[in-house]
């Protein structure tokens, strides 16, 4: 009996853990973090954008990165002044140890200054992707 109680405690705590991440996963948020954060061109290895700049962290075996890459060139391309940049995350160690970076995608909303505006987890939706960049210029 006791062990029948365990193993329905665990899969509750497993279900509420699965419902948390799957919610949480891709939505583009504001850290305290990332307060005061700035990248440069020299950091990206390519300009940033006039108006705001969309930062993709990947990896080379993340399929949700292609699907990342996808929606952040298609706003890239509806907005004027919006650049997308896709960094390895394993070719550049240091920037993702500097920027917490723990899993990929990871996608950071930078304004014309380079500052650290949003970030998203996971990938996002073309809506929050364009929210975002609203809230950056």
């Amino acid at each position: 009996m006791t062990g029948l109680i365990v193993c329905l405690a665990v899969l509750a705590a497993a279900s509420v853990f699965g419902v948390v991440h799957r919610r949480r996963d891709g939505r583009i948020r504001v850290r305290a973090k990332d307060g005061g954060q700035r990248l440069t061109a020299d950091d990206l290895g390519a300009p940033l954008g006039e108006r705001a700049t969309l930062v993709q962290f990947s990896s080379a075996f993340c399929a949700p990165c292609r699907a990342t890459r996808r929606v952040l060139d298609e706003v890239a391309g509806m907005v004027e002044g919006v650049r997308h940049v896709e960094i390895d995350a394993e070719a550049h160690l240091e920037l993702v140890r500097r920027l917490d970076v723990l899993k990929t995608p990871t996608v950071l909303v930078l304004d014309a200054d380079g500052a650290v505006v949003r970030r998203a987890t996971g990938q996002p939706r073309t809506v929050d992707v364009i929210a975002a960049v609203g809230a950056a210029v």
